[in-house]
């Protein structure tokens, strides 16, 4: 039989052997997934991303839209040449027709034939007319020859250049794809929590805005409250967040541009400290994101997909690299 401090003894030595083996052994691996945290970082990192790529698609299509009116111009400004060029050649052509059948006559000749001072000066008076007439339209039909020559060179300017912008703009929406596309399937890897809480409406409360222009415009981007966030939109149902922000200016009857960059420069400057209700905040060194003040602390903005029109605090939108003031 054995005794009890033996027992103990031997309880003793196994524990102490097993442990030594326990750290002998190599730690199984933990799972390679990413937490929460870093599943919803990496996804707001491709949303900025994605959200400069639809602002420089956008702007892409805005310089598309304007060159082609200035092509448009051109096309009319070299119709009109034409056509004063060929109405000028056929007058210069009846002037060269008259001068051709004896028209031009010298003072000499005129001398000659002319029956009394009174006639000669007459027949002076038609000849001077006649080459004034001839020389005023040599000039008009050189100035119009050479306002088509121009008028011809803007067009096919204007022609090359929107042929570019068109590419460009074809290779900035393929880019704008890719990214949306690695954005939504970061945004199916995060968990319905997360999920849930970037979906939520957040504050819905009756807010009190000033008067004039700034308030109106708030009070519209206010009531778009809880519309989901898509790239290029422009409502009235769903919108980015430059388009909000301009359809509210727009609702308040005043013109801003549609782009988060013709936004960033818009009205005038002002400092973190000076910010009040209306205020355009721009974020991120590239100018990609724009929201409105509703006050000195919180802003109302279209942020990225998967995530309505709501407010937030200004300061945890993103870093700030602008603010701009469109009245007062």
């Amino acid at each position: 039989m054995v005794s009890q401090p033996s027992r103990r003894i031997v309880r003793g030595a196994l524990v102490a052997t097993a442990a030594v083996v326990a750290a002998a052994l190599p730690t199984a691996p933990a799972t390679a997934q990413p937490n929460a945290a870093d599943a919803l970082k990496k996804y707001n990192e491709l949303s900025e991303q994605a959200s400069k790529l639809n602002q420089d698609h956008l702007k892409a299509q805005e310089d598309l839209k304007a060159k082609q009116g200035e092509l448009d111009k051109a096309k009319g400004d070299l119709a009109g040449a034409q056509q004063a060029e060929e109405s000028l050649r056929g007058q210069v052509d009846l002037l060269t027709e008259a001068t051709n059948s004896g028209a031009n006559f010298s003072q000499i000749s005129a001398l000659l034939v002319s029956d009394s001072q009174q006639d000669f000066l007459n027949r002076m008076s038609a000849i001077n007319i006649l080459a004034a007439d001839n020389a005023d339209a040599l000039q008009k039909l050189t100035d119009a020859v050479n306002a088509a020559d121009a008028a011809t060179k803007s067009a096919n300017e204007a022609t090359e250049t929107s042929k570019k912008l068109l590419a460009e703009m074809s290779q900035k929406k393929a880019d704008l794809d890719k990214q949306l596309a690695e954005a939504q399937t970061q945004y199916r890897s995060l968990s319905n929590t997360v999920k849930n809480q970037l979906a939520a409406s957040g504050d819905m409360s009756n807010i009190n805005v000033p008067a004039g222009t700034a308030g109106r415009a708030l009070q519209f981007a206010l009531n778009q409250r809880g519309l989901p966030y898509v790239y290029g939109s422009n409502g009235p149902n769903s919108w980015d967040c430059s388009s909000l922000i301009q359809a509210a200016y727009r609702s308040a009857g005043v013109s801003i541009g549609r782009t988060s960059y013709a936004q960033a420069v818009a009205g005038r400057p002002v400092s973190r400290s000076e910010v009040k209700a209306g205020d355009i905040l721009v974020y991120y060194s590239s100018q990609s994101h724009v929201a409105m003040a509703v006050d000195g602390i919180r802003a109302v903005h279209a942020s990225t997909e998967g995530v309505p029109v709501k407010i937030a605090d200004i300061d945890s939108i993103g870093p700030i690299s602008g603010i701009r003031r469109i009245e007062g």
